[in-house]
């Protein structure tokens, strides 16, 4: 970025966009207005700031998602989509409006302050949103279990049989006859609801595993598969959510892509460290923690696992076997000194993460 191209600063709403204009050569916005989110007026205002000069424009992410950002792409000129948590905030600020962050924006994005995202294509961003709403059925059905478990403790009725939500369990639901009219029906409602969340998380279980077989995902989601704990769904997810992994240049920029690592207050003699930062991709840490604690098992190579790694890379398998020797003497060493435990599944997920960006470099790029 340089002072001979006019940035313009977009704060983006769903019904509205309101633009700042910070012309070459100039230190401060010279024009603020503002117009609706429609294509055609988007347009409009592109064609109009570009006729006497490149310029070029900057939003924050959000719910309005891509569309903006593609379309400027699409008429030839830059725009820039930067991550919202990584926004400078002045000390003492404490107004914000709509025509002060699209001025902030400019500025600080003439000033190389702002923190970029990479902009997935339509189809990375449709395979994305399938493993996620699979997330979205999987909560939904263990809100609707615990409705309905907690609904029959309510009326002193409990499974007395080893395990719940086996075929066993679901006979003895079905079986249930409460006493009021009113209380049956409630009962039944719930039932249906956990009915339905299982079938949707059926199919898009199967849709996602179809998914993970196509061209452009097989070859990450075999490479990763090869880790303990990561199987399909967890690769996938990995795959979609990251898109590339060679942006990131080493391994600590993965590992604070994935929010895992520690934050720090420090000040002068004082050194004060916090919990991780959560400050990246919910998706994926939520994988990295969920493969992390089966780090605690034996570290021995079970038949799934061994034939997940059938017809891998040597190098690929190399990185897996290594991961899960490391990761299992980490997990009992911290263990041993009495950690918590979920303080060390949190410490074994952050290295299992070092493990996933250097299997992805072995990758093939995407053509």
């Amino acid at each position: 970025m340089n002072n001979y191209t006019t940035v313009v600063g977009l704060d983006v709403h769903k019904a509205s966009i309101v633009a700042a204009v910070l012309p070459y050569g100039r230190n401060e916005v010279t024009e603020k207005l503002s117009i609706e989110n429609h294509p055609k007026a988007v347009e409009k205002l592109v064609n109009r700031i570009t006729r006497h000069g490149p310029a070029e424009f900057v939003y924050e992410a959000g719910p309005c998602g891509y569309q903006i950002q593609r379309q400027i792409s699409e008429l030839g000129h830059k725009c820039a989509v930067i991550a919202p948590s990584l926004t400078p905030v002045r000390p003492g600020d404490r107004v914000k409006t709509d025509t002060r962050d699209a001025e902030n924006l400019a500025r600080f994005y003439r000033t190389g302050d702002l923190t970029e995202i990479l902009v997935p294509t339509c189809e990375s961003e449709a395979a994305r949103d399938l493993p996620r709403a699979r997330e979205d059925a999987l909560q939904d059905r263990l809100r609707a279990r615990h409705r309905l478990s907690k609904l029959l403790l309510r009326q002193g009725r409990a499974y007395q049989g080893t395990s719940n939500w086996t075929t066993r369990h679901l006979e003895w639901l079905k079986s249930q006859k409460l006493e009021w009219p009113a209380l049956q029906q409630t009962f039944e409602a719930c039932l249906r609801a956990h009915d339905d969340a299982q079938a949707r998380l059926e199919t898009l279980e199967q849709q996602t595993h179809d998914l993970a077989q196509q061209p452009a995902y097989r070859t990450a989601v075999n490479y990763l598969r090869t880790l303990k704990g990561i199987d399909t769904l967890g690769a996938l997810t990995l795959a979609v959510e990251v898109q590339d992994f060679r942006r990131f240049m080493k391994a600590g920029e993965f590992m604070s892509f994935t929010g895992l690592v520690g934050s720090e207050y420090s000040s002068g003699e004082n050194v004060k460290r916090g919990s991780i930062t959560k400050a990246g991709n919910a998706h994926i840490r939520r994988v990295l923690v969920e493969a992390a604690w089966a780090q605690r098992h034996c570290d021995i190579v079970s038949k799934p696992l061994a034939e997940r790694r059938r017809g891998c890379p040597p190098e690929v398998v190399g990185i897996a076997k290594k991961a899960q020797t490391r990761l299992h003497r980490r997990y009992l060493r911290m263990t041993g000194r009495n950690k918590p435990y979920q303080v060390t599944v949190v410490a074994v997920a952050r290295e299992l993460a070092g493990f996933v960006w250097a299997i992805g470099q072995h990758i093939p790029a995407a053509e």
